[in-house]
Protein backbone atom coordinates (compact mmCIF):
# COMPACT_ATOMS: atom_id res chain seq x y z
CA UNK A 1 0.00 0.00 0.00
CA UNK A 2 1.16 3.69 -0.90
CA UNK A 3 2.36 5.22 2.09
CA UNK A 4 0.31 8.72 2.86
CA UNK A 5 2.20 11.09 2.13
CA UNK A 6 3.39 9.73 -1.34
CA UNK A 7 -0.29 9.63 -2.39
CA UNK A 8 -0.77 12.42 -4.52
CA UNK A 9 -4.83 12.77 -4.08
CA UNK A 10 -3.87 13.11 -0.07
CA UNK A 11 -2.47 16.56 -1.31
CA UNK A 12 -4.88 17.73 -3.62
CA UNK A 13 -7.84 17.19 -1.75
CA UNK A 14 -6.79 18.44 1.31
CA UNK A 15 -4.86 21.57 0.50
CA UNK A 16 -8.10 23.91 0.66
CA UNK A 17 -7.58 22.66 4.06
CA UNK A 18 -4.00 22.66 5.04
CA UNK A 19 -3.33 25.92 3.19
CA UNK A 20 -6.38 28.20 3.36
CA UNK A 21 -6.39 31.82 3.99
CA UNK A 22 -5.43 32.11 7.58
CA UNK A 23 -2.85 30.58 7.31
CA UNK A 24 -1.41 31.67 4.12
CA UNK A 25 -1.52 35.29 5.53
CA UNK A 26 0.21 33.75 9.18
CA UNK A 27 3.27 33.11 6.69
CA UNK A 28 5.06 36.45 6.76
CA UNK A 29 4.44 36.87 10.69
CA UNK A 30 5.68 34.03 11.19
CA UNK A 31 9.14 34.44 9.26
CA UNK A 32 9.42 38.08 11.20
CA UNK A 33 9.12 36.10 14.37
CA UNK A 34 11.66 33.40 13.29
CA UNK A 35 13.81 36.12 12.05
CA UNK A 36 13.68 38.05 15.34
CA UNK A 37 14.26 34.89 17.26
CA UNK A 38 17.39 33.54 15.39
CA UNK A 39 18.54 36.66 15.17
CA UNK A 40 19.08 36.67 11.40
CA UNK A 41 19.94 39.76 9.69
CA UNK A 42 18.59 39.16 6.10
CA UNK A 43 21.83 38.20 4.08
CA UNK A 44 21.47 34.43 5.30
CA UNK A 45 20.74 31.73 2.89
CA UNK A 46 17.45 29.51 4.25
CA UNK A 47 16.46 26.14 3.00
CA UNK A 48 12.82 25.60 3.75
CA UNK A 49 12.53 21.28 3.87
CA UNK A 50 9.07 20.59 3.02
CA UNK A 51 8.18 24.09 1.86
CA UNK A 52 4.30 22.92 0.40
CA UNK A 53 3.05 25.65 -1.69
CA UNK A 54 5.95 28.47 -0.93
CA UNK A 55 4.16 29.93 2.39
CA UNK A 56 7.57 30.77 3.81
CA UNK A 57 9.86 30.56 0.99
CA UNK A 58 7.87 34.00 -0.25
CA UNK A 59 8.34 35.53 2.72
CA UNK A 60 12.05 35.10 3.24
CA UNK A 61 12.61 36.22 -0.54
CA UNK A 62 10.13 39.27 -0.07
CA UNK A 63 12.82 40.56 3.27
CA UNK A 64 15.84 39.70 0.73
CA UNK A 65 16.62 36.59 2.00
CA UNK A 66 18.71 33.63 -0.55
CA UNK A 67 15.66 30.87 -0.41
CA UNK A 68 15.60 27.40 -1.32
CA UNK A 69 12.46 25.69 -1.01
CA UNK A 70 12.22 21.88 -1.05
CA UNK A 71 9.05 19.37 -1.47
CA UNK A 72 7.98 15.91 -3.23
CA UNK A 73 4.89 17.41 -4.19
CA UNK A 74 4.49 18.60 -7.58
CA UNK A 75 2.12 20.56 -7.37
CA UNK A 76 2.77 22.73 -4.49
CA UNK A 77 5.99 23.27 -5.91
CA UNK A 78 4.02 24.51 -9.28
CA UNK A 79 2.16 26.71 -7.32
CA UNK A 80 5.34 28.31 -5.59
CA UNK A 81 6.73 28.59 -8.39
CA UNK A 82 4.18 30.54 -10.05
CA UNK A 83 3.31 32.94 -6.76
CA UNK A 84 7.41 33.55 -6.58
CA UNK A 85 6.83 34.24 -10.55
CA UNK A 86 3.83 36.56 -9.77
CA UNK A 87 5.62 38.67 -7.37
CA UNK A 88 9.03 38.86 -9.20
CA UNK A 89 10.56 37.14 -6.47
CA UNK A 90 13.82 34.67 -7.36
CA UNK A 91 13.41 31.46 -5.52
CA UNK A 92 15.48 27.79 -6.14
CA UNK A 93 12.79 25.51 -5.88
CA UNK A 94 13.42 21.47 -6.16
CA UNK A 95 11.65 18.55 -5.73
CA UNK A 96 12.85 15.88 -3.77
CA UNK A 97 11.82 13.25 -0.53
CA UNK A 98 13.38 14.68 2.61
CA UNK A 99 14.95 11.23 3.55
CA UNK A 100 17.05 11.76 -0.07
CA UNK A 101 17.67 16.06 -0.48
CA UNK A 102 21.38 16.99 0.77
CA UNK A 103 23.51 20.04 -0.20
CA UNK A 104 26.52 19.87 1.75
CA UNK A 105 27.10 23.26 3.70
CA UNK A 106 25.25 25.46 1.66
CA UNK A 107 22.69 26.86 4.09
CA UNK A 108 22.77 29.48 7.06
CA UNK A 109 19.34 28.30 8.09
CA UNK A 110 17.44 25.40 7.58
CA UNK A 111 13.65 25.17 8.72
CA UNK A 112 10.87 22.73 9.30
CA UNK A 113 7.80 24.12 9.53
CA UNK A 114 3.96 23.02 10.30
CA UNK A 115 4.25 19.36 11.86
CA UNK A 116 6.52 18.40 8.48
CA UNK A 117 8.39 16.08 10.89
CA UNK A 118 7.54 13.02 11.83
CA UNK A 119 5.95 11.69 8.54
CA UNK A 120 7.72 7.93 8.51
CA UNK A 121 6.38 4.71 10.53
CA UNK A 122 10.37 4.06 10.63
CA UNK A 123 12.18 6.11 13.12
CA UNK A 124 15.76 5.36 11.39
CA UNK A 125 14.51 8.11 8.33
CA UNK A 126 13.48 10.48 11.01
CA UNK A 127 17.22 10.45 11.84
CA UNK A 128 18.37 10.24 7.98
CA UNK A 129 16.41 13.37 7.82
CA UNK A 130 18.64 15.27 10.71
CA UNK A 131 21.22 14.01 9.40
CA UNK A 132 20.96 15.23 5.59
CA UNK A 133 20.21 18.75 7.23
CA UNK A 134 23.08 18.51 9.41
CA UNK A 135 25.01 18.20 6.24
CA UNK A 136 23.68 20.93 4.05
CA UNK A 137 24.14 23.62 6.75
CA UNK A 138 27.39 25.73 7.08
CA UNK A 139 29.07 25.69 10.37
CA UNK A 140 26.77 27.27 13.55
CA UNK A 141 24.28 27.07 10.91
CA UNK A 142 20.65 27.03 12.48
CA UNK A 143 17.88 24.30 12.30
CA UNK A 144 13.85 25.36 13.45
CA UNK A 145 11.63 22.68 13.89
CA UNK A 146 7.99 23.83 14.68
CA UNK A 147 5.65 20.74 15.58
CA UNK A 148 2.61 19.52 17.59
CA UNK A 149 5.06 18.56 20.55
CA UNK A 150 3.85 15.05 22.10
CA UNK A 151 3.09 18.04 25.63
CA UNK A 152 0.84 19.34 23.84
CA UNK A 153 -1.04 16.83 22.02
CA UNK A 154 -1.73 14.88 24.99
CA UNK A 155 -3.16 18.24 26.77
CA UNK A 156 -5.44 19.22 23.73
CA UNK A 157 -6.35 15.98 22.45
CA UNK A 158 -9.80 15.61 20.53
CA UNK A 159 -10.85 12.45 19.33
CA UNK A 160 -12.67 14.16 16.69
CA UNK A 161 -13.32 17.55 15.15
CA UNK A 162 -14.70 19.21 11.49
CA UNK A 163 -13.90 21.89 9.17
CA UNK A 164 -15.57 23.45 6.48
CA UNK A 165 -14.07 25.82 3.92
CA UNK A 166 -15.35 26.74 0.92
CA UNK A 167 -18.55 24.54 1.31
CA UNK A 168 -16.70 21.08 1.52
CA UNK A 169 -15.61 19.51 4.69
CA UNK A 170 -12.79 17.76 6.37
CA UNK A 171 -14.05 15.24 9.08
CA UNK A 172 -10.70 13.99 10.85
CA UNK A 173 -10.79 11.11 13.59
CA UNK A 174 -7.82 10.54 16.10
CA UNK A 175 -6.20 7.55 17.69
CA UNK A 176 -3.29 7.15 19.49
CA UNK A 177 -1.09 4.26 20.71
CA UNK A 178 -0.70 3.52 24.25
CA UNK A 179 2.62 4.95 24.57
CA UNK A 180 2.28 7.53 22.15
CA UNK A 181 4.60 7.28 19.78
CA UNK A 182 2.60 8.07 16.90
CA UNK A 183 -0.88 9.85 15.91
CA UNK A 184 -3.06 8.02 13.61
CA UNK A 185 -5.80 10.04 11.49
CA UNK A 186 -8.47 8.76 9.46
CA UNK A 187 -9.64 11.92 7.51
CA UNK A 188 -12.58 11.98 5.49
CA UNK A 189 -12.83 15.10 2.62
CA UNK A 190 -16.43 16.22 1.60
CA UNK A 191 -15.86 17.88 -1.84
CA UNK A 192 -19.04 18.61 -4.29
CA UNK A 193 -21.13 15.80 -2.25
CA UNK A 194 -18.15 13.26 -3.04
CA UNK A 195 -16.60 11.57 -0.32
CA UNK A 196 -12.75 10.73 -0.03
CA UNK A 197 -11.16 9.01 2.95
CA UNK A 198 -7.22 8.82 3.56
CA UNK A 199 -5.82 7.17 6.46
CA UNK A 200 -2.17 9.06 7.84
CA UNK A 201 -0.29 8.81 10.98
CA UNK A 202 2.91 11.44 12.33
CA UNK A 203 5.69 10.45 15.37
CA UNK A 204 4.94 12.19 18.05
CA UNK A 205 7.99 13.85 19.63
CA UNK A 206 8.34 15.07 23.23
CA UNK A 207 10.88 18.00 23.50
CA UNK A 208 13.40 15.85 25.28
CA UNK A 209 12.69 13.12 22.63
CA UNK A 210 13.80 15.59 19.47
CA UNK A 211 16.21 17.35 21.47
CA UNK A 212 18.09 14.16 22.16
CA UNK A 213 17.79 12.90 18.17
CA UNK A 214 19.04 16.51 17.52
CA UNK A 215 21.94 16.14 19.63
CA UNK A 216 22.57 12.26 18.53
CA UNK A 217 23.01 13.73 14.78
CA UNK A 218 25.87 16.42 15.89
CA UNK A 219 23.31 19.39 16.74
CA UNK A 220 24.60 21.11 19.91
CA UNK A 221 23.07 24.56 21.52
CA UNK A 222 19.68 23.28 21.24
CA UNK A 223 17.00 25.50 22.80
CA UNK A 224 13.59 24.99 23.18
CA UNK A 225 10.49 26.85 23.14
CA UNK A 226 6.47 27.03 23.40
CA UNK A 227 5.96 28.99 20.14
CA UNK A 228 7.52 31.04 16.92
CA UNK A 229 7.98 34.04 19.59
CA UNK A 230 10.22 32.60 22.26
CA UNK A 231 8.33 31.92 25.55
CA UNK A 232 9.11 28.95 27.41
CA UNK A 233 7.54 25.29 26.84
CA UNK A 234 5.44 24.95 29.67
CA UNK A 235 2.11 24.21 29.87
CA UNK A 236 0.82 26.96 28.18
CA UNK A 237 3.22 26.55 25.08
CA UNK A 238 1.02 26.50 21.63
CA UNK A 239 3.36 24.74 19.62
CA UNK A 240 7.28 22.66 20.17
CA UNK A 241 9.79 24.75 18.41
CA UNK A 242 13.60 23.45 18.80
CA UNK A 243 16.15 25.35 17.66
CA UNK A 244 19.64 23.59 16.67
CA UNK A 245 22.80 24.78 15.58
CA UNK A 246 25.32 22.61 13.86
CA UNK A 247 28.54 22.56 15.71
Amino acid sequence: MKDWYNNEEFWEKLEPFLFDSERQNAAAPEVDKIISLLKLSGKESVLDLCCGPGRHTLAFARRGFNVMGVDRTERYLERAKNSADVRGLKINYVKSDMREFKKENSFDTALMMFTSFGYFDNPDDDRQVLKNIYASLKKNGYLLIESAGREIIKRTFQPRDWREVDGNFLLEERDIDLLWPQIKNRWIVIEDGIKYEFNLSIRLYSAGDLSGLLSECGFGEIKVYGNLSGVPYDENAERLVVVAVKK
